[in-house]
């Protein structure tokens, strides 16, 4: 299997994440998006949405990582990260949507402004949106802050997909200059994601303690 990707993505970043939690093995082939690799007619045909992660598994071509997590998942037999009843797998599925709609915007919006809008040469941070974005993360941060209080993990008693799912892009927390630590709860439960090997390996250890 083949994961077009590119190591600033957060949504490659946690397709890495399921992949290493499993043991599956990836050829790793990366999308210099600061060159727009990703708007070449042959990336193209992989995704017309310009955008990494693109998984290539013997001819089938998937996109959106939430998806490529699950499939990953599927393929996987004996693996805990996707439970087995109907119930668990759509509670898992409502954090991951929930990340996608709420969560992923103001932290993108903020990493942009923060950190690769720089990088990138296009000029400095918009006050505007960094209070816009801030302001939809307290307010995301504030549901997911609260489900968490008494919970070890998002869903169930083990690490599920909606965990690394959700984990991933608050590897960027200090560059993005996200206010995570106004919520202890996601600050303890992050501890106990980098602590798992799987975060580990992929290099990605971007600590925070609590004050």
């Amino acid at each position: 299997m083949r994961l077009y990707y590119h190591p600033l993505s957060s949504c490659s970043r946690r397709v890495l994440l399921v992949a290493r939690q499993l043991g599956l093995p990836l050829e790793l082939i990366q999308v210099d998006l600061f060159r727009g690799e990703q708007n070449t007619p042959a990336f193209l045909q992989l995704n017309p949405n310009h955008q990494v992660p693109v998984l290539e598994d013997n001819g089938h071509v998937l996109w959106e990582s939430y998806a490529i997590m699950q499939y990953l998942a599927e393929l996987t037999p004996d693996q805990s990260l996707h439970a087995a009843s109907a119930r668990e797998r759509a509670d898992a599925s409502r954090w991951m949507f929930w990340c996608a709609q709420h969560l992923m915007p103001p932290i993108s919006s903020l990493n942009w402004e923060n950190a690769i809008k720089q990088m990138a040469g296009q000029g400095p941070a918009s006050a505007v949106e960094v209070e816009r974005a801030e302001a939809g993360f307290v307010a995301a941060g504030q549901i997911l802050d609260q489900h968490l209080a008494g919970r070890e993990w998002i869903c169930g008693q083990q690490p599920s997909l909606a965990d690394l799912a959700i984990a991933a892009p608050l590897a960027d927390w200090q560059q993005a200059r996200l206010p995570l630590k106004e919520f202890g709860e996601i600050v303890r439960w992050f501890g106990q994601i980098q602590a798992l090997d799987c975060w580990q390996q992929t290099g990605h250890i971007a600590s925070v303690q609590a004050d």
